[in-house]
């Protein structure tokens, strides 16, 4: 049987040529085998190459989980930095907030003081808008990117703000605005006659007539600039505030504070008294801006501390 050898004829109708082939029993059984296998080759080829391309989408998913993981921790480790950052912000502008009375004084302050003080809140803003335009200018798929960028916005924001609030402590600090003494006022800024002559002249700040050895209060943080007898002043005391600003404290009896010494408001630097140029005791009290000097009622919103 495996010698058996077929002829296999083929016509051409359009000729009536006959063409012959001939081949054997194992070549063809070969053939028809090939044939019938192909179908069966071809599916475990496409089984195998959808096992692999299956495995390579469960390593691409495993991927992407860890990294997506990775994603919404970092995520949320800067949301909760930025909401530190506002809380922070927050808890600054608290701090910086005045009472009513000590804002209309500090509004009576010269322009150079308040100059000196200010804050620039311009580059503040200017900084803050940036972040806002870049976080809205940025593709939705950049969140994280967005994220940074506002947290590094707010850091920014929060060393404008922080420099601003610093400022306006030191000002407020500064700011002379408890009375020097208690008592009541006999002598007010501005012209007046001459107590001794009766002739028109400027009383350069306010006298606050009270008993002698009344505790006379520094009315803001500064430094002791001087400490001694002056001329119509008497016994006179003269403190140096931050942002130009200074005070004296006139006919004193005797000094409760020495020169370059650092006070705060309401510490005691003197006494009463009536030296100098005076006609009874009581307190000569000044306020000076940049050299010039400025009417104390502007400024004193509150009593002296007992």
């Amino acid at each position: 049987m495996p010698g058996r050898r077929y002829t296999v004829l083929i016509a051409d109708r359009s000729t009536g040529e006959l063409r012959r082939a001939t081949i054997s029993l194992r070549a063809a059984v070969a053939v028809v085998a090939t044939l019938l296998m192909m179908p069966a080759v071809m599916g475990l080829g496409a089984k195998w190459s959808a096992r692999d391309e299956i495995s390579q989408l469960r390593a691409t998913r495993a991927a992407l989980q860890i990294e997506n993981g990775n994603y919404r921790q970092a995520t949320g480790e800067l949301t909760t930095q930025i909401q530190s950052l506002e809380d922070v912000i927050d808890e600054l502008g608290a701090r910086a907030s005045l009472d009513p009375a000590q804002a209309r004084a500090m509004q009576e302050l010269p322009a150079i003081v308040r100059t000196r003080a200010a804050g620039g809140n311009s580059q503040a803003n200017a900084a803050i808008s940036d972040v806002l335009s870049t976080s809205f200018n940025s593709s939705p798929e950049d969140t994280f990117g967005v994220l940074r960028t506002l947290l590094q916005g707010l850091e920014n924001r929060l060393l404008y703000v922080r420099r601003d609030v610093e400022r306006q402590e030191a000002l407020a600090g500064a700011m002379p605005w408890i009375w020097p003494t208690y008592g009541w006022l006999t002598g007010s800024f501005g012209r007046r006659p001459d107590p001794f002559t009766g002739e028109p002249d400027f009383h350069q700040g306010l006298d606050i007539s009270t008993e002698k050895g009344q505790p006379v209060y520094a009315t803001a943080n500064g430094t002791v600039a001087s400490a001694e007898y002056s001329g119509e002043y008497g016994n006179l005391i003269t403190l140096k505030h931050d942002f130009g600003l200074s005070t004296r404290y006139g006919h004193l009896s005797r000094f409760n504070a020495r020169p370059g010494q650092p006070v705060k408001r309401g510490d005691i630097i003197g006494y009463v008294g009536s030296t100098g140029r005076s006609t009874g005791t009581h307190l000569h009290y000044e306020i000076l801006a940049s050299g010039r000097l400025i009417n104390p009622l502007q400024l004193l919103t509150q009593p002296a501390k007992r």
